[in-house]
């Protein structure tokens, strides 16, 4: 695992009205959100196919609530024990989990079922006047083939 990288399996409670299921806890993450927003991408597409994006002063935490994703995650922070891992989840219906994205960390997904909704609760508000945004080429991962590039299989 990614150091910084965090996944907790979230519950379900269904009765005849319905479903319930809890997401974020400040006393989990002990990080508050400062904004939440929906983003949501149609089957098939990849959000960041020809790049990778990542911040600098951002953690964001993911959560595929409709829908399902790959979620791929890069270490690419030059002083981090894990410097050159790549972790790759497949969140949504299926599998509901909150997904912590250290800052730093590259990460892009594709949507494989129907139109997945995600939810990201992020601990600093975006700065439309300067983004902490910034892209990297992606030469790292296959999205037609759903695995790391150069990987032999």
């Amino acid at each position: 695992m990614i150091d910084g990288v965090k996944v907790k399996k979230l519950k379900v409670l269904s009765d005849k009205r319905g479903r319930l299921m809890e997401i974020l806890r400040v006393s989990e993450t002990h990080c508050p959100p400062n904004q939440v927003y929906l983003t949501t991408a149609y089957e098939g597409v990849v959000k960041d196919k020809d790049s990778f994006h990542m911040h600098k002063k951002q953690t964001d935490f993911f959560c595929c609530v409709k829908g399902s994703i790959k979620l791929v995650l890069i270490d690419t922070r030059e002083d981090s024990e894990t410097k050159g891992s790549i972790n790759e989840f497949e969140i949504g219906d299926e599998n509901f989990c909150f997904i912590t994205i250290p800052k730093g960390v590259l990460h892009a997904f594709k949507s494989l079922k129907g139109e997945a909704f995600i939810i990201n609760c992020i601990d600093r508000e975006y700065n439309r006047e300067e983004p902490d945004e910034f892209r990297v080429k992606n030469e790292y991962y296959d999205w037609d083939r759903l695995r790391p590039k150069n990987k032999e299989r």
